[in-house]
This record gives structure tokens, sequence and C-alpha cells, in this order.
């Protein structure tokens, strides 16, 4: 199976109030992480109508995303459409994609556009069913389940989740007996 594996990082939890400040994917293609076909872009979180929303401090604490950081980014609105075209419409994996997906949805509703991905898997899902009788599944606890590092200051930043996040699909899978 050909996916899109997607992460974003945020300024809170709520898709209706929050802004997404990060956006890492990678694609596997016929079972393989293809690296070089990433897409990785800061964003800085504005407002429906365009005023900049401030990145919290416990934001920053968990993503170490800063205004700073952000204040020359494009904004969702421009980010948008490209990433929407990233995807082609391809099945789109991520972590809790309950919550990614939300705020892939909200966003894209917000301007227009339509999120629609031939379909949506999730890796807590997934370990869920690997793993049933774990209380635990973030994706600390499933990469150190799986064996799987996270490169230096990769924890917490998109494209560095989303390339553990890859692995752990591909491993899941498996374990639950699906040919990727």
């Amino acid at each position: 199976m050909n996916v899109v594996v997607f992460d974003l990082e945020t300024t809170g939890l709520s898709p209706e109030r929050d802004g997404i400040v990060e956006i890492g994917a990678v694609r596997i293609v016929d079972g393989q992480v293809q690296e070089h076909l990433k897409y990785e872009t800061l964003v800085r979180p504005t407002t429906p109508d365009g005023q900049t929303l401030m990145i919290p401090w416990r934001a920053e604490q968990v993503h170490g995303i800063s205004n700073a950081m952000v204040r020359a980014a494009p904004t969702i609105a421009e980010v948008l459409p490209e990433f929407i075209e990233y995807v082609n419409g391809w099945p789109v994996v991520a972590h809790n994609i309950g919550f990614d997906g939300g705020f892939m949805r909200a966003n894209a509703q917000r301007y227009g556009l339509t999120w629609a991905p031939a379909s949506e898997h999730c890796t807590v899902q997934l370990s869920r069913r690997a793993f049933p009788k774990e209380r635990a599944h973030n994706l600390t606890v499933l990469a150190d389940r799986l064996g799987l590092n996270f490169a230096p200051g990769g924890r917490h930043r998109s494209f560095g989740d989303v390339q553990v996040t890859a692995q752990a699909y591909l491993r899941l899978m498996e374990l639950i007996g699906v040919r990727a």
C-alpha cells in the first residue's frame, strides 16, 4: 500500500481555536519509506481573518517552535493547498489521526478546500491491536516497544515524529498480519 504519513505541531488542542505551526510528511511507496519525497514546513499560525496567533509558552515547551521561528513562515492559507496536493488523495497515516485529521478538516473547511484522503489510518489504533494488553500507546512508548529511535531533537517536531511513525506503521502492519 502507498500512504502518506503526516504529523502536525499546533498552538493547542482545538482545531477551531488553535493553529498549525508545522507540518511534516513522508510517503511510503510499495512498503518503503521514501524520505527523499518528504514534505516539511513551518507555518505562521493565523486566525481565519489573517491575524497572527501567538504560540503559547506551554505549546512551545512541547515542540520547541517559537514565535520567532514562524514569524517569516507561510500561513496555513498558503501552505494548505500545497500540502493537499502533496497528499493527492492517497491514504494517510498519523499517530492519533483524530487529532491531526481534525486540524486538517477544520482548516480545509475554513479556507474552502477539501481534505479527502482515500482513507485514514491511526498508529495508536494499530498499536492497540498489536499490543492489546499494554495500556500506553503514545509515540514515545511505541517507539521504545518497537526498538525505534528519534533523531536528535526529532521528538515533537513534525518530521522527526513522522520518521518514527512511518517505521512504526510498517512494523505494526507486519505484527498484525497486514501487508503494508
